[in-house]
């Protein structure tokens, strides 16, 4: 018994030895593949580590070019609709200005053929006539007419006798001593002053009482 049990324990052995000797052989024989799968685990770990970086740009927010080239457009857009809005306005001022001008010139130059009529109907009254001339009549409803007319433009003569003296409508020329007015009043008017609507076309001139 002893010698069955020591021939199986031999065969075992060499049984094992057999083994081994073909794993080292097959080992031997395909040295690449453990290699080979290596860099494979390899490679998908760089593509990973590659992969990372776009994914913490979009998580940190980076900008599309196309909206900043977007935000660029809109942004000269209201730049310039704010330029073209600001001249606009300029042009607008600048028209009405010159229309302004425009019109004192022409009333600047009606008001002394006003000053005219005004002269020829303090004379007729002055005369003292009983009847009124026919003449003088005609001259009136002219002088109406024409006064009408320039009231429609905004034109209209500026209150001077008994107000106070105001050195932006009023052109003090003398002062008097009067018991009638206060210090300060325009006691006498020498020439008739306008205003078209809020400028002053001519100056009132005055006597101011002390």
């Amino acid at each position: 018994m002893s010698k069955k049990k020591k021939n199986r324990a031999e065969e075992k052995e060499e049984t094992l030895e057999e083994k081994i000797e073909e794993a080292m052989e097959d080992a031997e024989q395909h040295p690449e593949a453990g290699e080979e799968e290596a860099p494979a685990g390899d490679k998908e770990r760089g593509e990973t580590t590659e992969d990372a970086p776009e994914g913490s740009e979009e998580k940190d927010g980076g900008k599309d070019p196309k909206d900043e080239k977007i935000a660029e457009l809109n942004d000269r857009i209201v730049r310039q609709m704010a330029e073209f809005d600001n001249f606009r306005k300029r042009t607008d001022k600048e028209k009405s200005e010159m229309f302004s001008n425009g019109e004192k010139v022409v009333i600047e130059a009606i008001l002394p053929v006003i000053d005219n009529f005004e002269r020829a109907f303090d004379m007729a009254e002055g005369a003292g006539a009983e009847q009124k001339d026919p003449f003088m009549e005609g001259m009136e409803k002219v002088y109406r007419q024409l006064m009408d007319e320039l009231e429609k433009l905004g034109v209209r003569p500026i209150e001077a006798l008994g107000t106070d003296f105001d050195p932006n409508i009023h052109n003090a020329v003398m002062q008097e001593e009067t018991e009638e007015y206060g210090s300060g009043k325009v006691c006498k008017e020498l020439q008739k002053g306008y205003m078209l609507n809020d400028s002053v076309v001519r100056h009132s001139m005055v006597s101011v009482a002390q």
